[in-house]
Order: C-alpha cells, then structure tokens, then sequence
C-alpha cells in the first residue's frame, strides 16, 4: 500500500509513521526529510488560534527558493510560473529578486507589471489568447510570446506585429516521471513546428526558437534529453531556411520536496541540463530559459485544517473516513487521480496510528483525495482537531474555488502576518 507521508507532533520533535513510497506498518518510524519542514512557518503557528482552511506562506522561503534556483542554473533564464501561485507579495519579492515571469493570461501580466516587473521580463507563455488579449499585452509593452498553432499565429502577425515568438512542440505525451502529466493539451508535433516557425517569418513575426513541458513534479531527467534532442533537430531544419534561432524554453516541472526521497536537488537538474545541451547543441550558443513555479513556492506554504468528521461506513469498516475543511474544491486540486502526495501532521494529538481515507467538506463525492493510497493518523483523532498539509504552497489557493458549496475560497495568510 502506497501512503502520503504523514507525520505527527509530538514535544518539540516531528514524528513520521509511514512513507510516501514505502509500505505502512503501524509503529514504522523514521524522521522525515528536513528541507519540506517550513520551521519558521511552524514556530509562528504555535499557540495561534489560525482560522482554517488556510494557507500560510513563507516569504522569506520563497525569496531562498529563488536564489538558490538561479544560482545552480547558472547562465539560464528564471521564469516564475506565475500560475503556481499569484499572492501579490510573492510577485513583489521575486521582482525585487530580479526574476523574469511567465505569464497564462493577460490579468497575469497586469499583476506582475503592477509588482515592478518591466514588460520585458515576461513571457505571454500560454499558447491559448483572445486576439483583445494579445492586442492588450503588446500595448503594455510584452514582446515575447508563445504560440503551437497556425491560426495563433495568425493573430499574434496581427495584433503583436514584429514580437519574439517560440514554438511550443509536444514532448513525454505519456507523462513519464511526472506526478502531474501537462503534455497533450498543448504543443505540435516536430514536423508542424517546422513549417509553423517558417511560417511566422513570412508574418513578420521574429521565430526564436522551442519550448516544451515534460510535466510538473518530474522527477526524471530523460524527458528533457529527449526533448532537447527534437528541439536540436527542429532548430537544424529551421536552418536550413536561413533562419537563426536562438531561445530555447526547457519549461517547468522542477519538483519541490513532498519528503519522498524522490526529488533530486536542483543541482542535479542544472548539471543534467547543461550536459543534454552539449550533446545536442554542441558549441553553440543559447539563450535558455527555465519556468520553475512549484519548486520556488511549493515547499513555502502549510495548509492549516481542521477535521470536521471522524466516521465509519459500517461496524465493520476497516478504515475511517476523516473529513477536512480543505478539499480538492478549496485547492488540493492536484489530489485528483491521488497524484501529487502532501505531508500530512497531526498538530493536537499523538499516539498510536491507522491508515484512513481523507476527504473534504462539500457534497460531491470526486471531494475525496486519498481513497487508495490511504494516509495514516492518529486513532484518537476526533472532529476539531488541526492537521498541517505541507508543501502547499503551489497550485492551491488558485486552483480554490469560489464558493462551491458555498464554502469561501482558501483564505492565505502571510507568515509574517501570524
């Protein structure tokens, strides 16, 4: 049986009972690992009566994330996803940082100006705009943007004439390593970027180059080789037309820590990176740049809940079901299909644990995020009680509702709010 991690406060020490990986037995303890323990959020919490759900966010863990991404990826590009998460003071620490910013959607953009940002450090990178919103964006100043399709080029000749554009192509379609496939909704295959690069000089558009995706939560090196290698052919057949390019996007999908032993450190990345770059663009010169989001905000944030309902189905059920405040309609979202795994802590009670099937509050049954991979906590466990749910600082409080059931959406607090 495969278990979210799940950890228990006991004095001042932090017990874990089960892996993510491994199988739970009751009584199996070992110490998680220390870098998804956001202690600084931990000791603002302690004896605070925090109105839950709600998501607590370290700025100062964001602003390290960073540093440390940049500085390991030397000589690329740092494009914050923006999406990850949007909080307007996360957008204002990493503009003062001096990041770029990969921008959805052209309220994105506005954000992210409204941080600092100067227009042309953002990248329009969804391949999906109203014509309006293209128009908008190059009116404040945005001149790099991505497109997979004729018809987008089409508009973008229009509506931003003479911009920076990339091509996004389709890469690791069936998710390979990644906890959280984004492949086939976006991108086009090799032989169609080809002819679409070719076709956004005869618009008058500046072809630049590739981008791809392999997933987010990818924990694999290969999908980028592989992708490195089609972008490698792409920008030879580009060239045979007389046309240069230079950019070459690695996407997202860097990983932040859920504790699993999984996620190699983002020097493992840079150097894997930098080595499938010589071997398929040997002496070359190349402008790079790299999306993260989830690995400069994820291990950032604790989601503080409280058990509402502690139940069996029948006298003979052989797990609990716990309902939280917190479900998939209030930002664990990324629990569909039980792919991306959080921590779990139990805040008020310790003792002696089973595993359980965890679930949120409203009236639809998909509101059920761990039925299979079941997490383990403590059997005195009873409705009032908190749990901490780490590493939740990416992809939460935008994916919440607005008011679902008419629960509000996830509230965030900062920690130095607390």
């Amino acid at each position: 049986m495969e278990l979210p991690v799940c950890l228990a406060l006991e004095g001042n020490y932090i017990i874990a009972s089960g892996w993510a990986v491994f199988p739970f037995h009751a009584g199996n303890v070992s110490l998680s690992k220390g870098n998804i323990m956001t202690k600084r959020i931990e000791e603002a919490l302690k004896n605070k009566n925090v109105p839950t759900p709600c998501l607590i966010i370290d700025l100062e863990r964001v602003r390290d994330n960073y540093r440390t991404f940049s500085e390991e990826m030397d000589g690329m590009a740092v494009y914050y996803a923006v999406k990850a998460n949007p909080h307007e003071e996360i957008l204002n620490v990493l503009a003062q940082e001096g990041c770029n910013f990969d921008c959805a959607s052209l309220a994105e953009i506005d954000m992210v100006l409204k941080a600092g940002a100067a227009p042309d450090r953002i990248s329009f990178g969804s391949t999906i705009k109203k014509a309006s919103d293209i128009a908008h964006a190059f009116e404040r100043g945005v001149r790099l943007f991505a497109f997979d399709a004729e018809e987008e080029l089409q508009k973008l000749s229009v509506h931003a004439p003479g911009s920076s554009v990339f091509c996004r192509i389709l890469t690791n379609l069936d998710g390979a390593g990644a906890a959280w496939p984004l492949s086939r909704k976006f991108g086009c295959d090799d032989h169609m970027a080809i002819s679409l690069l070719l076709l956004a000089a005869e618009l008058g558009l500046l072809p630049r180059g590739v981008s791809f995706h392999v997933g987010s939560q990818q924990t694999d090196m290969a999908p980028w080789q592989t992708a490195i290698w089609q972008a490698a052919w792409i920008f030879a057949e580009v060239e045979k037309h007389g046309i240069h390019m230079d950019l070459l996007n690695l996407g997202g999908g860097f990983p932040t820590d859920f504790g699993d032993d999984l996620s190699p450190t983002v020097d493992k990345y840079a150097d894997s990176l930098l080595q499938f770059m010589e071997n398929s663009f040997p002496k070359r010169s190349m402008n790079l740049i790299v999306e993260p989001g989830r690995a400069l905000v994820g291990d950032a944030g604790i989601i503080v809940s409280e058990v509402v309902l502690v139940a069996r189905k029948s006298e003979v059920d052989s797990h609990r079901w716990v309902y939280l405040d917190v479900g998939k309609f209030h930002g664990l979202a990324e629990t569909e299909d039980e792919a991306i795994r959080y921590p779990i802590v139990s805040v008020d009670v310790t003792g002696e644990m089973s595993p359980v099937i965890l679930a949120g509050p409203t009236c639809d049954s998909v509101d059920t995020m761990y039925e299979k991979n079941l997490v383990p906590l403590p059997d005195n466990l009873a409705a009032g009680h908190k749990l901490w749910i780490y590493a939740t600082g990416a992809y939460t409080s935008t994916y919440s509702s607005v008011g679902f059931n008419g629960f509000p959406p996830l509230s965030v607090r900062l920690l130095e709010d607390l």
